[in-house]
Formats: structure tokens, C-alpha cells, sequence
């Protein structure tokens, strides 16, 4: 399996584990991955459910385009995703307020992965 549907898979658990994560949050977030893990998956997060998906599932709300690399590393908060978006390593199309909560969920999950 793939790196990146390993990383998925781990936030997926841990939103499972832990909803308060993305409380408040409904919206659908696709990534348009390129580079050596090239793929679309969605994350999709609401208060009845969450999913995690290969391919365009639904419609999203926010679609992250980046490289695979660095998508893993903006994961595992070693890359900054507003720094990402200033530099170009990051393309947002939809809603931006919604970017900025997956990088609070993501910033959450790490913090609670180190403990």
C-alpha cells in the first residue's frame, strides 16, 4: 500500500477515535495529488460520518493540488500549508477558509500522535 493511503488511513482512525477533531466541519476535501504517488482522494467529514475515499467520490468543497511528496509532509506537519500555498507548492481551489481547517485538523492529529 501506498504511503499516502497509509497517512489516510491513520487520520481516518484517528478521526474515528477522536471526532472532535473536525467538529464543526462539514465539507468534502479533495487532493489532486501529482509526482510519484499521482492519485485523487477525498476526505470527507461531517457530523454523522466521515470517509475517506480514492477518486472523486463527491463533489468537494476544497481541492488541494500538490505533490504527492509534499503532501506528506504538509500531513505530518513538517511542511507549513499556508507557506506551502505562498511558495506555489500549494493550489486551492474552493473554499479557502475550509484549507485553513484542515490544516487546524491536521496540526491536531500530529500533536495528538506525538503524545
Amino acid at each position: 500500500m501506498s504511503e499516502v493511503k497509509n497517512l489516510l488511513e491513520e487520520i481516518d482512525l484517528a478521526l474515528d477515535d477522536k471526532p472532535a477533531y473536525a467538529e464543526g466541519v462539514d465539507a468534502v476535501f479533495q487532493f489532486d495529488l501529482s509526482g510519484e504517488e499521482a492519485g485523487v482522494y477525498q476526505i470527507g467529514l461531517s457530523e454523522d460520518d466521515n470517509f475517506i475515499a480514492e477518486g472523486e467520490k463527491e463533489e468537494a468543497d476544497c481541492v488541494l493540488k500538490m505533490d504527492s511528496a509534499d503532501f506528506l509532509k504538509m500531513a505530518r506537519g513538517k511542511l507549513n500549508g499556508t507557506q506551502a500555498f505562498m511558495t506555489g507548492k500549494l493550489k486551492i481551489k474552493g473554499n479557502m477558509g475550509l484549507a485553513l481547517k484542515l490544516q487546524s485538523i491536521l496540526a491536531s492529529y500530529n500533536k495528538a500522535k506525538k503524545v
